[in-house]
């Protein structure tokens, strides 16, 4: 039987990346999607993609840091599929780039908003919808930059993204009780359009490499498995973690 049959999930960032093999994955299995993303022909692409292989999936293109994009996202899951059992809240920005000194207000505010303030919004109005079913799975995409590795220019990015461990953490102490499983999916680096943008040059792409154990970086299918064993039964027992993804970068010295 799929692992997400009967089952409807909501994936941000779904028109490129990480987001778009989570997607695919997760409708695979038996999930229906409502994929959320600002890119409208991509999502609609994906969707037809999905249909094509005898999946379902209905596109939302909206901007994740809109309160009412957050809400629309759950009453298209509950209002179409009948409800929600996994939200996996994915998108993301590089955003502002650059010394601490030379980052602007506005560009530090706005990485955040796409990248924290958008999971908090995501988290605000799945919760509900996800304690109405039973094994409730709610996931957020974190990263190895600001957890296990400092990079140089990316203050902004690393804040917001180690910030998410510490939302699922409470959010899984809180909600744990009524059986509503949290966690963050930790990636290494990956072959993405937001990898590629941060190791643009040969060089940079090899130095990435290098310093994972596996000496390469992911692929976003990769991803995608982890994403589904965080959403589906197999991690039943599974809360408040962060799941490392990430090649082995957390423990390489070589």
């Amino acid at each position: 039987m799929a692992l997400l049959a009967n089952k409807t999930a909501i994936v941000t960032g779904a028109s490129s990346g990480i987001g778009r093999e989570v997607a695919k994955k997760f409708a695979k299995e038996g999930a229906s999607v409502v994929l959320v993303a600002r890119r409208a022909a991509l999502l609609d692409t994906l969707v037809d993609e999905i249909a094509d292989v005898g999946g379902k999936a209905v596109a939302l293109a909206g901007d994740v840091r809109d309160e009412r994009c957050a809400k629309h996202a759950v009453e298209l899951a509950v209002g179409r599929f009948g409800g929600l059992d996994v939200a996996f809240n994915n998108a993301a920005t590089m955003g502002a780039l650059g010394s601490v000194t030379d980052i602007t207000l506005d560009g530090w505010r706005d990485t955040l908003e796409t990248n924290l303030t958008s999971a908090f919004l995501g988290a605000k109005y799945q919760i509900p919808a996800l304690l109405a079913r039973p094994h409730g799975s709610l996931i957020f995409t974190s990263s190895f930059v600001g957890y296990t590795v400092g990079f140089p220019g990316m203050a902004a990015y690393s804040a917001s993204k180690a910030a998410l461990v510490g939302l699922t953490r409470t959010l899984a102490a809180e909600y744990g009780p009524s059986g509503l499983r949290v966690n963050v999916l930790m990636p290494g680096g990956t072959d993405t359009e937001m990898g590629r943008e941060a190791a643009s040059k040969p060089e940079q792409k090899a130095f990435v490499e290098s310093i994972h154990a596996l000496k390469r970086m992911a692929h976003p299918e990769e991803i995608a498995k982890s994403a589904l064993y965080l959403a589906s039964d197999l991690s039943s027992f599974v809360t408040g973690t962060t799941l490392l993804v990430e090649g082995g970068v957390s423990i390489t010295r070589t």
